[in-house]
């Protein structure tokens, strides 16, 4: 089983500690998120695990092995952590078949990933030429080249426009069905909340969450019910004897609090509310996110008074 294991993970900086006693695994067979805010450590975490850091204390292997002890890296790990990697004078083509030369895969190979990327038609062009999602998409080419039974990708999104989204989100589900081992870092909570299975959430380089996605969500953020309604007052009354309050906001409508649909409409339409709209509000990603992290936020910004 071709998996990354992280054990008691340390980095320093001088004094700054980075990474801190670190230890998690990413599994195959599922896409493993990687969040926390800006500074937490997971980029640094994904340099140490690909060998271009080393660690002040701890490990970090994939299939039991240190990155730098692979023959042939490509073939093990496909890797995306700076889309500006490639040389501007190459054309893309040429920075792929670089790289497939240097690890003995097949010059074919490189045809099928920028295929597979959608750059066949810009293969040619010199990378200086390349838009940001088109060298995002070179960098997710190079990390395809070798077929490699893991995958680690930083901010895979950067750049990408609405159908690049749609294509990356497919890519990183067939990935992970394919029993590939897929850790993507991302700071956008409503991408990784639709191709995610797993988490695993850092703060100031500690680990605050290693864990099913959606356990992660149930167990920081219960669901709601949305209503707007022509009478609050009934409303009020009707779910007062079930121990059930509503919450009004500026535009209107109300929220019951841990509280699910079914229940909610059986209440009010026997007491005969009128309602103009009811409908569930599920739990986030975003909500359980901000949950977890507000006090792990290295950066903040507060807003001013007037």
């Amino acid at each position: 089983m071709t998996s990354i294991e992280v054990q008691s993970l340390t980095k320093e900086f001088g004094t700054r500690r980075a990474v801190d006693d670190l230890t998690f695994r990413v599994l195959p067979g599922r896409v493993t998120g990687f969040l926390g805010p800006n500074g937490a450590g997971k980029s640094t975490t994904m340099r140490l695990v690909l060998g271009l850091d080393r660690p002040t204390s701890g490990t970090a292997t994939i299939g039991g092995r240190p990155y730098t002890a692979l023959a042939e890296p490509l073939r093990h790990v496909g890797a995306l952590l700076d889309a500006q990697a490639a040389h501007g004078s190459r054309t893309g083509r040429d920075h792929l078949r670089t790289l497939a030369a240097s690890n003995r895969i097949p010059g074919r190979r490189v045809d099928e990933v920028l295929e597979a990327t959608g750059l066949a038609s810009v293969a040619r062009r010199r990378v200086r030429t390349y838009s940001l999602g088109m060298r995002q998409r070179l960098g997710i080419a190079a990390a395809l080249l070798g077929d490699p039974p893991v995958v680690l990708l930083d901010e895979p999104s950067n750049g990408l426009d609405p159908e690049g989204i749609i294509w990356i989100r497919g890519l990183l589900r067939r990935l992970a069905g394919e029993g590939r081992t897929v850790l993507v870092s991302s700071h956008l909570m409503n991408e990784t909340a639709s191709f995610a299975d797993h988490l695993v959430v850092l703060g100031r380089g500690r680990l605050l969450a290693d864990t099913p996605m959606r356990e992660f969500i149930h167990a920081r953020v219960q669901p709601g019910v949305r209503i707007r309604t022509t009478d609050p007052t009934a409303l009020k009354s009707a779910l007062a004897p079930h121990g059930h309050d509503a919450v009004e906001h500026e535009d209107g409508h109300w929220t019951v609090r841990h509280a699910r649909v079914d229940e909610i409409g059986s209440i009010v339409s026997a007491a005969g509310v009128p309602l103009l709209e009811l409908a569930a509000e599920e739990a986030t990603l975003e909500q359980a996110y901000l949950d977890l992290t507000s006090t792990e936020t290295e950066f903040t910004a507060h807003p001013q008074e007037a």
